[in-house]
């Protein structure tokens, strides 16, 4: 049976009139978050620590900025809008004392409910509201009229009636509902979205880019010739299949690349491919990959900030920065710089 898909008409933003919705954060979703919110005629605080370099950006754009302890008591919805491994010790410091029977605790991301760094009290809403797309994205298409994909979640309703409701109202408030939005669990939204980023849309991706350019620049190409090939077109093929599907991608390629595509695809991802997935797979639900995550952080990411390094270094971002600036047509947009951190 199809899943559902919930849309403006089944969600009601008048289940946050007279609450306030406090966003602790404002990094990447968090900002888009708030303002959407704000302008979808909520009443909206931002949480910051007292050294933050957020708090001047939060000001600028007219929210009341408070210690995280204060947005948190003063909030009926708490969104934990902060890095996964920094949600439990912020959570249980300065949003824990304030956590009274009848608020909501709001996560983008299962990983802290679903890995157990924070564990919340029994008598409050537990929700999830996350956007399937990145905060900047989240912002423009909002402003545009449009809006982004959602996922909710319910983990504790204590109540047996509200938490879903705010749980649509926020997606509403965000622009979710103008896109549709889609209920699952915090266990399927964390696992799912770990094992996409990790197999395919982040890690596989960028792996396969970057093997492929390696190939044709050590077999003597150009190092232009493989950038364009193995990088700056795989934009034109995503587009065609996140508006077609991979059929349609099929359809609108030539019968040259077609052939290439359904006869060579399946000998680079093959069998032995799929089978290394279904480990990465394994060491998300059992928790290894949160634990070492966690741990990375904790000793102040030095193999995560060598790696960076590394990628940031490589011949493939030399050549492509310098080909970029050649094409007037791209967005100079810059993504490092473009959000606030929570800090």
């Amino acid at each position: 049976m199809p899943a559902k898909i919930y849309t403006d008409k089944d969600a009601d933003l008048g289940v946050l009139k007279g609450k306030t919705l406090a966003v602790i954060g404002f990094g990447s979703q968090g900002h888009a978050h708030a303002l959407n919110l704000k302008d979808s005629g909520a009443k909206v605080i931002i949480g910051l620590t007292p050294r933050s370099k957020s708090r001047k950006v939060a000001e600028e754009f007219g929210f009341e900025v408070m210690d995280t302890e204060e947005a948190a008591k003063a909030g009926d919805v708490i969104f934990m809008a902060v890095p996964d491994t920094k949600i439990g010790a912020i959570y249980k410091e300065s949003i824990e004392p304030h956590l009274i029977k009848g608020k909501t605790l709001l996560f983008s991301h299962g990983f802290a409910i679903h890995y157990g760094t924070v564990t919340p009290p029994e008598d409050i809403n537990v929700i999830m509201v996350a956007p399937k797309g990145p905060g900047h994205t989240v912002r423009s298409q909002f402003v545009e009229g449009k809006g982004v994909p959602a996922l909710i979640a319910i983990h504790q309703d204590p109540g047996k009636k509200d938490a879903k409701k705010i749980a649509l109202a926020w997606a509403k408030g965000v622009g979710g509902t103008r896109a549709g939005v889609f209920q699952t669990t915090f266990k399927e939204e964390t696992e799912t979205d770990l094992f996409g980023e990790q197999a395919v849309l982040c890690g596989g991706v960028s792996a396969l880019i970057t093997a492929g350019f390696e190939v044709l620049v050590e077999a003597g190409y150009q190092p232009e010739m493989a950038y364009f090939e193995c990088l700056h077109e795989m934009k034109l093929i995503v587009d065609m299949i996140n508006e077609s599907g991979i059929s349609g991608m099929r359809f609108s390629i030539s019968e040259t690349a077609e052939y290439g595509d359904v006869t060579v695809g399946p000998k680079i991802i093959d069998a032995s491919t799929k089978k290394r997935m279904e480990k990465v797979l394994k060491r998300i639900q059992n928790g290894q990959f949160a634990k070492e995550w966690i741990k990375e952080d904790e000793e102040g990411q030095p193999n995560f900030n060598e790696l960076r390094k590394e990628g940031a270094a490589h011949q493939i971002e030399k050549v492509g920065k310098r080909l970029r600036g050649t094409m007037p047509w791209l967005k100079k947009r810059d993504l490092k710089g473009a959000q606030a951190s929570y800090h």
